[in-house]
């Protein structure tokens, strides 16, 4: 029998809503024609799709037409970036920040190697972009600026207005990864200078294997998947009916809850931010404490690694990891925390949490009461922990 887990780990994925699960059964098992059918009992299935549509443009403040059905965050940034590129051929510059998730470091690496020019932006020690650097950067060959809405470790999130009206002013094109973001924290695109977004169904309550890139209308971009009609032709392949539908459903929930993300659960996690700082020394918060997302704490505790932390927590039943889950069989530490410039003894032992309106205070309390004890017991066997005198 798999026992519960205390799960603050809903940055890497989240648990599928039951009304989000509810949502998915009939059409994987009672409405499971092609939408594409010419006969009604598949061809039925397209109005489904498309309530689904206005469900996730109604969270993001977009249009239905706007809103393109992914399989995940990874292709819609994949798709956005290339796309792009394919649509400007003489732009060879694009800039990027070095905190990105690997879905667009990866792949700006991969086109560095392949003709293109890339521009790594900075942060500070809060985790903070220099708009001035962007300035700089910029240039008239410069295609696109891809910069994520929120951090996926440290949760700070960027001033992503501000930075849209640059680019804008320069005549490049902006797309924002925002894949931690929606659903954590309001997002209105029409008033935003945002011509392209991702984001990943599995971060919302929904399944895995569903995303979203979002196209502001006249964006000219071509599709990155060739194939049939689906998706208007901006992405070919038959459409996962159960999971876009699911989406929908995440969507609709998301745009409803997003004020206990604010309040309910951002209480829990400054209570645990605050119980760990004031339980243990030599720990202090990664990254900017006030222009964060509601959900994340990031914390260094010195001396130690953080996967020995992480394995003592799961002896506990606790779920909680030390940064991106797409970087977890790495043993560097963060390149988020080292961009930032987190000193070494304490960027390998940060842990990330984050939380969900799924948890409760009765969890926070069980993490707050084994934290100390495990701390304790890894410095007490660290050879770089500073010995009393």
């Amino acid at each position: 029998m798999i026992n519960k887990a205390i799960y603050v780990d809903n940055n890497a994925t989240t648990p599928i809503a039951p009304e989000v699960y509810q949502e998915m059964i009939p059409y994987l098992t009672q409405y499971y024609g092609n939408p594409s059918s010419i006969h009604t009992f598949g061809g039925q299935l397209a109005s489904k799709i498309d309530e689904a549509r206005q469900k996730v443009a109604d969270l993001l403040g977009a249009l239905a037409t706007e809103i393109v059905f992914t399989s995940c965050g990874t292709e819609s940034d994949n798709a956005a970036i290339l796309g792009i590129l394919s649509s400007n051929p003489s732009k060879k510059h694009i800039i990027t920040t070095k905190v990105e998730h690997p879905a667009i470091l990866n792949l700006c690496q991969h086109l560095e190697k392949n003709g293109y020019d890339v521009t790594y932006l900075s942060v500070d020690r809060s985790g903070a972009l220099s708009l001035d650097e962007l300035q700089k950067s910029m240039r008239p060959d410069t295609a696109i600026v891809s910069v994520m809405y929120a951090n996926n470790e440290t949760g700070v999130i960027f001033p992503i207005e501000q930075i849209g009206r640059i680019v804008k002013s320069r005549g490049s094109m902006f797309h924002v990864d925002a894949v931690q973001a929606v659903g954590k924290i309001p997002i209105d695109l029409s008033k935003s200078s945002i011509d392209l977004l991702s984001l990943s169904g599995h971060k919302l309550h929904a399944p895995k294997g569903v995303g979203v890139l979002y196209i502001r209308r006249g964006t000219m971009i071509r599709p990155f998947i060739i194939g049939g009609h689906q998706e208007r032709g901006r992405r070919a392949g038959t459409e996962n009916i159960a999971s876009i539908c699911a989406l929908g459903k995440a969507a609709e929930l998301a745009h409803k809850n997003i004020a206990d993300e604010n309040n309910i659960v951002r209480k829990m996690r400054d209570r645990l931010e605050k119980g760990l700082l004031e339980r243990i020394p030599y720990t202090f918060v990664n990254g900017d404490t006030i222009n964060r997302l509601p959900n994340t704490t990031n914390i260094s505790f010195e001396y130690i690694e953080g996967e020995s932390i992480l394995l003592l927590l799961d002896q506990h039943g606790i779920c909680a990891s030390s940064g991106s889950a797409c970087t977890s069989g790495s043993l560097q530490p963060s390149h988020v925390l080292r961009s930032m410039g987190v000193p070494f003894t304490a960027a390998h032992g940060s842990v990330r949490f984050s939380l969900s309106r799924y948890n409760n205070d009765s969890e926070i309390d069980k993490i707050l009461e084994v934290m100390p004890a495990i701390i304790s017991k890894l410095r007490a066997i660290s050879p770089y922990t500073p010995k009393a005198k």
